[in-house]
């Protein structure tokens, strides 16, 4: 008789709007991504996102273990269905859940999950994410059923369209943990966290990454030339925390509120009126975070503000800012705990910039060393 009682996600991305460029169609094409499982299930089913897309989505689908990196048992192929037909469509603004499909699932597998364009399509929602565990490929031509896809046809991407949520069927004492922010936690350090769950034992949680390069907590972009900065916490964050067993959340957002306005005389899309003060944004993480996560019963821990001295708009006031809600995040009953970024990778003798070997080199964003720092700063309690 089975263990497994309840659908968690074990996987999970955001879904913005992708780069606008010359180009933002595609068809007859084929991705794949290559997804590591945490949880053993018998089970599986795929959240598909058109959310920021403007036109329908009509692809297929499939999964199936991987015998290596890039070349899938299609001994073990699943078809995936939505109300039993095998072309999934999507509507403009809309998500989708496909029919569950039976598929034996042991913690450490990788699974490939296969999608396939055939018509022209609008490539206008999914997210850019980089780290050890997240990669992809698209390929020219329908290689849904194939084991490997043809090298001359072939490139790496490291977008993800349109998947959004991978969920199994497991027991019932796993759970989700989301990692919630902007371009640091989409980069490398929830892929870090992951290996270190696998490392540590930690086998009842997943890591489920919620994070879109350029987002703030107050505010958005309504122009191509920062279209893929997203969507603004209000409108991502009840949308991404619809996750199936979700237990927990740390969110560590909010330095694009404190670099990005620069004054409309030197870019007319970052006025001066979009600066917030300190305040400001510990009434949006209290009204939007907080606030939404008490309702869902979700544990919410903050992760404070990684260090910006070099970074190209730096200056003592933006400093003043982080250091206070810093503060805030830190010492803030709002919060079940603090995974205190900052205070892991600053320079001790001077704070507002990182420790030697730790900044990547454009002062903003974090090193690979770092980031595997940050992974290892989460706390136990959280992942236990």
């Amino acid at each position: 008789m089975s263990n497994f009682t309840k659908w968690v996600a074990c996987w999970g991305n955001a879904t913005s709007v992708t780069d606008r460029t010359a180009s933002s169609y595609a068809k007859d094409i084929t991705l794949r991504y290559p997804i590591k499982m945490c949880f053993d299930a018998d089970k599986i089913r795929i959240r598909f996102s058109n959310l920021t897309g403007t036109e329908p989505v009509k692809l297929k689908a499939a999964v199936a273990l991987n015998m290596a990196e890039d070349k899938a048992d299609i001994a073990t192929l699943k078809t995936l269905y939505l109300g039993g037909s095998e072309d999934l469509l999507i509507a403009p603004g809309e998500e989708i859940v496909t029919d569950s499909v039976s598929m034996d699932i042991r913690r450490g597998d990788t699974i490939s999950v296969s999608i396939y364009l055939e018509d022209y399509t609008q490539m206008n929602a999914g997210v850019l994410i980089t780290g050890p565990l997240s990669k992809g490929w698209y390929s020219y031509g329908n290689f849904i059923d194939s084991s490997t896809l043809p090298a001359d046809l072939t490139r790496k991407t490291s977008w993800f369209y349109f998947l959004n949520t991978i969920d199994v069927f497991t027991e019932e004492k796993n759970k989700a943990l989301i990692c919630y922010g902007d371009s640091i936690t989409a980069q490398a350090w929830p892929d870090f966290l992951i290996q270190r769950c696998f490392e540590e034992g930690y086998e009842n949680t997943s890591i489920i990454r919620r994070a879109v390069s350029g987002t703030r907590i107050l505010r958005q972009y309504d122009c191509i030339t920062y279209a893929a900065y997203g969507l603004k916490g209000s409108t991502r964050f009840p949308i991404e925390m619809n996750t199936a067993g979700v237990s927990s959340v740390i969110i560590q957002h909010g330095i694009n509120d404190i670099i990005h306005p620069v004054g409309s005389d030197v870019n007319p899309f970052r006025p001066w009126s979009d600066m917030p003060t300190a305040e400001d944004l510990i009434e949006g993480v209290k009204d939007i975070y907080v606030k939404h996560a008490r309702e869902k019963d979700i544990k919410i821990y903050s992760g404070t503000l990684l260090p910006i001295k070099g970074w190209r708009t730096y200056a003592d006031f933006r400093e003043k800012i982080r250091n206070e809600f810093n503060d805030y995040l830190r010492t803030s009953s709002d919060f079940d705990a603090c995974v205190d970024f900052d205070m892991a990778v600053r320079d001790s003798a001077d704070p507002s910039k990182f420790k030697d070997g730790y900044d990547s080199g454009d002062h903003l964003h974090p090193s690979l060393s770092c980031y595997v720092k940050m992974a290892n700063t989460v706390n136990k309690e959280i992942l236990g």
